[in-house]
């Protein structure tokens, strides 16, 4: 199946691309070879053999996950300018005037 410079230009336009004629050309054509070697490869036969999810043999190189306690609320207020009710205060970043 070969592809098309149109078929090239068109999915180039979904992507909200723009290429000259000699750029379409040479795209066509790498687009070309890349379905030719995905069609060269669906022709393998791989029946029987297992479904490859990992590369390496190794099973888990993280940590073990272990639920440890947090700083506690009232040490983290410590270092907040202001605070209240248990909640950090900021300044309103959101203009609901109707000028915005």
């Amino acid at each position: 199946m070969a592809i098309s410079a149109g078929e090239v230009k068109h999915v180039a336009g979904l992507a909200k691309l723009a290429f000259t004629d000699e750029e379409l050309q040479k795209f066509t054509g790498q687009m070309d070879d890349i379905i030719g070697m995905v069609q060269q490869l669906s022709e393998v036969d791989t029946d029987g053999i297992p479904v490859t999810t990992h590369i390496t043999d190794s099973t888990s190189v993280m940590r073990e996950d272990i639920a440890v306690s947090g700083t506690s609320r009232e040490e983290l207020m410590r270092n907040v300018p202001q605070h209240q009710d248990g909640y950090i205060k900021v300044p309103a970043i959101i203009d609901e005037s109707e000028e915005a």
